[in-house]
Formats: structure tokens, sequence, C-alpha cells
């Protein structure tokens, strides 16, 4: 008992930081397994999981990244049962194909680095009406394709969380920050400027307007640890919450977490979830095109998403980034159906023990 205070002694006054060196598819499959509210996971408290209607949406964007192959995720993830693992826990799952958005050609801006800015605008645009129809009756779990996706998933619940007159906070479970719009970023790499958009910062006029920007104090950030000297500047003036791995090593992941749910139940707000896989620590999930070490651990990703599931708040979850085409025999896969199903209610005690 007294290193338990002690513990909480040390942490209670932990501020989040960031930590810088410097300064649609018609096709429907129905797995059977009402809910509680709109998509929250469980009744806080600790009480029973009920039964959630989840839509399964394939994003197969590759456009924002340099690095091709993310397209494959959303069937990646569907071949490592996805379905199966979540309809095993009793919910109702329904897969509706991946998005074919008819996407304009090439376009031109004035940061001769960005490319794909074309198609990258009109899979937004479709992303934010696909986003807010999924998310009319039950959690939809928006398989990605590259972390673009997340500018349009973002609209899209914004304007749901919006309609149903709640606040809509976001939780950023990523190694980076993906803070640049159209005119800072050096790689034109478009994966990287989401968080920037959904917040309502200048430098998109490319992009379609953003209907509802959401409020920087409802972002915040875990596992973040690749920051270019200019996003950290950008960001730092703001109020995201940003918990690096740093602060990770120091105080645990559980106690950040704790404090931004916490936010969440306070406004009764609706939770939205992004999680890129390269969260995870590339020794456990390789197929991510931009691996960093120093990552998530395994039993830290799966708290995570226990804690999510305990809070009953989450009412809709991005996967980004899996890139099939980097991945040692589906293992990176199986690992986010793993922990999608500990978001969903699977808990330690449902993980059977292999025989010897």
């Amino acid at each position: 008992m007294q290193v338990w205070s002690l513990f909480w002694l040390v942490t209670a006054h932990f501020t989040v930081v960031v930590w810088a060196e410097s300064d649609t598819g018609s096709r429907r499959v129905q797995h059977t397994g009402n809910r509680p509210d709109i998509g929250g996971t469980r009744v806080p408290g600790g009480a029973a999981a009920a039964p959630l209607d989840i839509t399964l949406v394939g994003v197969p964007v590759d456009c924002g990244s340099a690095y091709r192959g993310c397209l494959m995720g959303p069937d990646a993830l569907r071949v490592a049962g996805l379905a199966e693992s979540l309809s095993e826990l009793g919910h109702r799952v329904s897969d509706a194909g991946n998005l074919a958005p008819d996407l304009p050609g090439p376009r031109e801006h004035t940061n001769p680095a960005i490319h794909d800015l074309g198609p990258s605008a009109g899979w937004v645009s479709a992303l934010s009406d696909a986003a807010f129809a999924a998310s009319a009756d039950g959690p939809p779990i928006f398989l990605g394709g590259d972390h673009l996706m997340s500018a349009g998933t973002v609209s899209g619940v914004a304007r749901r969380a919006g309609k149903r007159g709640r606040p809509l906070f976001v939780l950023w479970l990523d190694a980076h920050t993906d803070f640049h719009d159209l005119n800072s970023t050096r790689s034109g790499n478009l994966h990287g400027t989401p968080v920037a958009y959904f917040t309502g910062r200048a430098g998109f006029e490319a992009f379609p307007p953003m209907p509802a920007p959401v409020a920087e104090e409802r972002v915040a950030m875990l596992g973040i640890r690749s920051v270019d000297a200019e996003e950290a500047a950008r960001i730092g003036g703001t109020a995201i919450a940003v918990t690096d791995m740093r602060a990770i090593d120091e105080v645990g992941i559980a106690r950040p977490l704790r404090a931004f749910l916490d936010r969440v139940a306070a406004e009764d707000g609706d939770l939205h979830v992004s999680f890129d896989v390269d969260f995870l620590d590339p020794d456990i999930a390789p197929a991510v095109g931009t691996t960093v070490p120093g990552g998530a651990t395994f039993r830290e990703a799966h708290l995570v998403m226990e804690m999510l599931h305990d809070s009953g708040r989450v009412t809709s979850l991005d996967i980004a980034e899996l890139n099939p085409f980097l991945d040692d025999r589906g293992r990176t896969a199986r690992l986010v159906v793993d922990l999608v199903a500990s978001l969903f209610g699977k808990r330690v005690m449902d993980r059977p023990t292999r025989a010897a």
C-alpha cells in the first residue's frame, strides 16, 4: 500500500508535454454475434459489455504516403479475422466492403513537394460522407489505408457528433504528430497533415472545408517519438495534449490516458480513436512504412485498448498505415486484430494458454 501511495504522489502532478531536443462499396456481409448508447464499448464502471452494431469500412488509400502498399491493409485485416474476432465477442458485424470513390485527377500546388493532391482531396471528401453515414447506428471501424484517411473520417464523425449535440474528442495513437499543412510539409506526403486539417488550421484551401473542426483541447496524442523541428514548434503553441515515449517511460501509459478519458466523460463526449500501426514498436509490428524504434509494447498497447473499452466512450475507430507488403506472414495484421478485440471487450482471461 505504501508503494502505491508513493506512485500516486509522484504522478499526481504529471503534465502532458512535448519533449523535443530543440527549442462506397456496396457489399455487406453480416456476422451475427442493444448497445448501450451509440457506440460505447462498455458500460462505465466495468459492467459487462452490451452487443454493438459494428460496421467495417475498407479505406484502400495509399496516395498520402511515399510507400505504396497500404491499400492492401483492409483486406489483410479481413483475412486476419477481424470480423470473426468481433463476432465471437457477441457483436453484430457488418462489412460494407471497400470504398471506391470517383477521384479527381492531378492538381498543382505552390508547394512543389506535394504529390497526389487531387486524389487525396477526393478521398477526404468521400470519407467525410462515408464516415458520417457509417456512424449513424453504431461504431464504425475504418480499415486503412494510410493516415490521410483520418482527415476524412474525423470530418465525418465530427459532423455526426454535432448532430447528436456532443463534443468530439480524438485520441491519436501514433509515432508522429501529423501536424503539417500543405505549405509546411517538406516530404509532400499528405498522411502527415490530418491533425492540422481536422483542428481547423490554415493551409488547406485545396482540401474540402472542415465543417466542424475539433477543438485542440479535445485532442490527445500518445506514443509520439518522431517530430521534426517545425512540427514541434507548431504543435507546442496549441492546446493539444501530447505524451511522448519518454513521458510514458517515466510515468507509464495509463496515467495520461486516464486523465484524457476523464475529460471525455466529464463533457459526455464522443471519442474517435485513430490508431496508426507505427504507434507500436516495430519489433512486434513491422508492417509499417514509417517505423520508429521505441514504440508501445504488446502490454502497453493492450492496456490502452482495455482502458478505452472500460471507458465506454469510443464511438469510432481508424486503423491506419498497415502495409501487408512489409509484414512477416501476417504477424502485424494478427496483432492489430487482437488489439481491436481488446478495445471491444476481449479480456486477458479470454486468451487461452497454448498447450506445451
